[in-house]
């Protein structure tokens, strides 16, 4: 991941990479704050839903698509995960990015992301993409293995995914749907073939918004979660 800047000094972090010059916040509700990152290459902003207890020491980082958003999949996915979440202890960040359906960019907003849940206490980040963020998350897990926990993809393209290999067996979860009008179900496919793992659910009748699949997408996303997160307790 790279992002040209003026200085000579080659930044060492996602954070520094934004180059932030000011931000702002707002707590929206009891476990809901907005984050606002002014860079001078956009804006980069995150909803991040915090637990009122004591938090778990793992976290969630959903992204959307290329024309971005932070709704996520389905009947507003992501935001349901993150109530929820919320309630068991775990925090997470719906991300909007600065300039959606720019890789590198974009991949450097996930990581700047990753790197304020790590700093925040989490020893481990779950990714999750929907579209062109599915890229954006196996990018970002291989770029940041030692960080990230696990990936999950919705309808993902497979452009973005060609080092998909570098997940080296990282739990990943994909869900695509078998009527999808934007990218076939053959490019989730693609992409669990280059990672050589993966468990693909297939949703039956299904666009690219997979609206459809919603209670069936939540339903295993969210003990497939736990399981992740059960895995890095136990190290």
């Amino acid at each position: 991941m790279s992002e040209s800047g003026h200085g000579q000094d080659v930044p060492q972090t996602p954070l520094e990479m934004l180059g932030v010059i000011a931000s702002q916040q707002a707590n929206l509700s009891t476990t809901l704050r907005q984050l606002e990152l002014y860079t001078m290459r956009g804006l980069l902003s995150l909803l991040w839903h915090e637990p009122t207890g004591k938090a778990r020491n793992v976290a969630v980082l959903m992204m959307g698509g290329a024309m971005g958003g932070t709704l996520g999949p389905g009947d507003s996915l992501y935001h349901q995960v993150g109530e929820v979440l919320a309630q068991q202890g775990v925090p997470s960040i719906r991300m909007s990015y600065r300039k959606p359906n720019d890789m590198d960019r974009c991949c450097i907003d996930a990581a700047a992301a990753v790197q304020l849940l790590v700093g925040s206490g989490a020893d481990s980040v779950v990714l999750m993409g929907h579209s062109f963020g599915g890229a954006v998350a196996v990018r970002v897990g291989v770029g940041l293995s030692e960080m990230v926990g696990g990936v999950v993809t919705f309808a993902t393209q497979s452009a973005g995914c060609e080092v998909a290999g570098g997940l080296q067996g990282k739990p990943l979860l994909m869900f695509h749907g078998d009527a999808d009008s934007i990218l076939p179900v053959e490019a989730s496919e693609v992409v669990k073939a280059i990672a050589g793992t993966g468990d693909l659910h297939v949703m039956p009748g299904d666009d690219h918004l997979l609206a459809k699949s919603h209670d069936a997408m939540l339903d295993i996303v969210l003990p497939w979660l736990n399981t992740v997160f059960e895995g890095v307790a136990a190290k």
